[in-house]
């Protein structure tokens, strides 16, 4: 398993130094400046490589850039609307770039309008630790009562209905403000920032499109991209919804293993690959992550490794980040499943035997709550993260262990 780290470029409060400290041995990036849609050109993926192979003061960092996270899909690609065709045409030329640059690992997503969505990026733990979190009561409050969206209430159980209007009617106009920018203004790592009316917009795009057409338009994507990409030697692997359900009336079409598995048969090629990431999946109690990483292994590319606490048994309810090693998912069975799948590729012969991961999210703690990096991509709660990550892994890949099984 190859330890990585992501990194938000020279804005990032968490520097290359930082990184090389914390003992990661590539990192995970993107043009974030570039507007979605847009050539990532050579020169500009080859400043970013330089940017990661020097520390601040000018040395060598021994650092490569080792995952694209994200060479985003545009909304236009994912409706098949406007200059689809031209963004598809960008796509493969990044695509070209970034191969002859020597990246091979291409992370992306095709969730609809919001990459990512949480109702709270500081919420305070009983240890003093702060997290991310969706609280379900004012997602409500915000699609029923502040983004009014036509027949919002009626995705909702009644007592959660009652609830948000109850929790709406005493909310400062301070509280919605914020509430407004966490889930609409864009995360870190989000393809782009929408206003409350471009998300008025594509949604009603959106809900002429439904869940079949939006799969049919993933597949009709990746039919275009994943034979240049496998000739190129590149793997695309699909980020899962976060979270794993509808929201906002919006399709969801990777939330589950049954998800995944049929965009795999649907472009049967190896470059058409899974990034496992055991927190957005987490959120769903039916999905079960070790046995997902056991089944779909072979096309797993990338690996998030977070975990989330779930508040409820529901399908769709409230969790919030946990510590890597003490929420919902067994991340021990997790991590024994990666490493078998990598014993099988090393038996079978296989061309890339190692699979990066990267200790995603982590919990604010200690200076993180005065550093104030990008929310949920502290330097402390991550190294944390990735040293509890690390002690697994050693103690599973130990000789010892080994004799004694």
């Amino acid at each position: 398993m190859r330890q990585t780290w992501r990194w938000f470029g020279e804005s990032d409060l968490v520097t290359i130094s930082d990184i090389r400290q914390a003992g990661a041995e590539g990192v995970v990036t993107a043009l974030h400046h570039i507007p979605t849609g847009d050539v990532w050109t050579s020169a500009e993926i080859s400043k970013r490589q330089t940017q990661i192979e020097h520390m601040p003061d000018g040395s060598a960092s021994s650092l490569k850039w080792a995952v694209v996270e994200s060479l985003p899909v545009s909304e236009s690609v994912k409706k098949q609307s406007g200059d689809w065709r031209e963004h598809i045409d960008n796509y493969k030329e990044s695509l070209k770039n970034l191969a002859a640059a020597g990246i091979e690992t291409i992370c992306y997503n095709f969730m609809p309008v919001l990459d990512w969505t949480r109702t709270d990026l500081a919420y305070r733990l009983p240890t003093g630790a702060t997290c991310m979190r969706f609280d379900l009561t004012d997602f409500a409050v915000f699609d029923i009562h502040i983004l009014l969206r036509h027949g919002a209430a009626e995705d909702y159980s009644e007592a959660v209905v009652d609830t948000a209007a109850s929790r709406f009617s005493t909310m400062p106009e301070t509280a919605k403000q914020q509430l407004v920018r966490n889930i609409v203004f864009g995360l870190p790592g989000a393809a782009e920032s929408f206003s409350l009316d471009d998300v008025r917009q594509h949604l009603s795009e959106y809900a002429t499109l439904g869940e079949a057409k939006l799969r049919a338009n993933l597949i009709a994507f990746l039919e275009m991209v994943t034979p240049l990409a496998q000739d190129l030697g590149l793997r695309l692997c699909c980020h899962p919804d976060d979270p794993p359900v509808p929201i906002m009336g919006l399709p969801r079409i990777m939330s589950t293993e049954a998800h995944y598995r049929q965009i795999l048969d649907a472009v049967d090629l190896s470059a058409n690959g899974v990034t496992l990431c055991s927190g957005s999946l987490g959120a769903r109690p039916d999905n079960d992550i070790p046995g997902m990483m056991a089944r779909l292994g072979e096309r797993v590319h990338f690996l998030h490794l977070r975990n989330i606490k779930r508040e409820s048994s529901d399908i769709f309810g409230s969790f919030h980040e946990a510590e890597h090693l003490t929420g919902d998912t067994d991340m021990v069975a997790l991590i024994q499943a990666v490493l078998t799948e990598e014993t099988r590729r090393r038996e079978t012969g296989g061309a890339v035997i190692s699979i990066p991961f990267r200790p995603d999210h982590g919990q604010d703690i200690l200076d993180d709550q005065t550093r104030k990096a990008q929310p949920g991509y502290p330097a402390i709660g991550r190294l944390k993260g990735l040293a509890e990550l690390r002690g697994i892994i050693k103690a599973l890949s130990h000789p010892m262990l080994k004799v004694s099984s």
